[in-house]
Parts: structure tokens; sequence; C-alpha cells
């Protein structure tokens, strides 16, 4: 959808973020807090550099359960990480900060923040994007697109819907404005 994009330019901005992504990257890679109970749960999965994901992934793909089994490990974990991103954040006084979460909606979180910025694009652009990954696939993507809230009912629930498929200027542009309009008096931050 353009997330990383969009984080990118807030950082270059001076918005500190926190990116749930990046956290679980950390969380599983070397010497991370959550290689342990990963490994305990999933045998197999880790090397001498952390979680192999690919192998973690092919441990959850399609199986309801060792899916909901990892989210109860992984997600108490990012939590923790992001309240001390907030208390670091609040203790230099950022009045500003930005949370890069893929599944804000799927996982009820999203009544925490003031703000809520949905970055789409049109659904084929998605859908090259995503295929574009290394190894994503076509019944990968559908059941990751199974799992999410249809776009239209993000865009519908976000307090500004910020375009990734109209080209990078346009989603600063966009997002620039976002951002102002929220840090006005009474537009909240």
């Amino acid at each position: 959808m353009g997330k990383s994009t969009a984080t990118s330019f807030l950082a270059q901005a001076g918005v500190p973020v926190f990116s749930a992504d990046a956290a679980v990257h950390e969380l599983l890679g070397p010497r991370g807090i959550g290689i342990g109970p990963v490994s305990e749960r999933f045998p197999g999965v880790t090397t001498d550099k952390g979680v192999d994901r690919a192998a973690l992934g092919k441990a959850v793909f399609g199986d309801p359960k060792a899916l909901s089994a990892l989210e109860a490990i992984l997600h108490p974990m990012v939590k923790n990480a992001r309240a001390h991103f907030f208390q670091t954040a609040a203790l230099k006084r950022h009045a500003t900060v930005a949370v890069e979460i893929p599944l804000l909606f799927e996982t009820p979180q999203h009544d925490v923040f003031d703000t809520i910025l949905v970055v789409s694009a049109p659904s084929f652009l998605q859908r090259q994007r995503a295929l574009r990954r290394p190894g994503m696939t076509e019944e990968k993507l559908k059941a990751i697109l199974a799992r999410q809230m249809p776009d239209a009912k993000k865009r519908r629930l976000a307090d500004a819907v910020i375009p990734s498929g109209l080209g990078k200027r346009e989603t600063l542009r966009r997002l620039m404005r976002a951002l102002k309009s929220r840090q006005r008096p009474g537009g909240g931050s």
C-alpha cells in the first residue's frame, strides 16, 4: 500500500516513527527476546541468526491455530515495545509520533490513537507490489487478503486517506497536509 514510504517521509520530516514490522524483526533477530518462546512453540524455525522467517511462515501458513499461537506470543511483545517508544517520545517532548501497524483494525487497537491515516493504492497496484515481494505467491496473497479488512472499510474508518498510487510527490504532499491539519490547535496530534 505504501506504508513504509509514508513513514519514511514522516521520519525525514522529524516525526519519530514506530514500525510494528521492524519491532517483530528485532524480536525474532539475533538475541531477540521472541526467539525462545517462538522456537519452543515452533521447533526447528531458528538458526544462529534468530528465527528463520521463511520456516516460521511455512509453519503457520494455512494453519489458523498456529497463526493465533504465534500472534499470542508476538503481539504482547510488540505492544510493550510500542509502549516503550511512546514513553521515550514523551520524555523527549515530541508532540507528534507515527506508528505503522499493518493490521491496525484487524487487531482492535485503533482506539489508542488520536488520528488514523490509511495509506492506500488501487487494488491492481497493491497486487502488483505484493507479488514483487520475495517469496510471495498468489496463494499467499489470497490468504493475506482474506485476513484483512477490505480497503474500502479502512478508508471509511480513517481520519484521512493518503493515496500512494499517484506518485511519491503526491503521497508526500497529502501526508504533509494531513500532518499539518492534525497539529493545529483542536486538530489532535
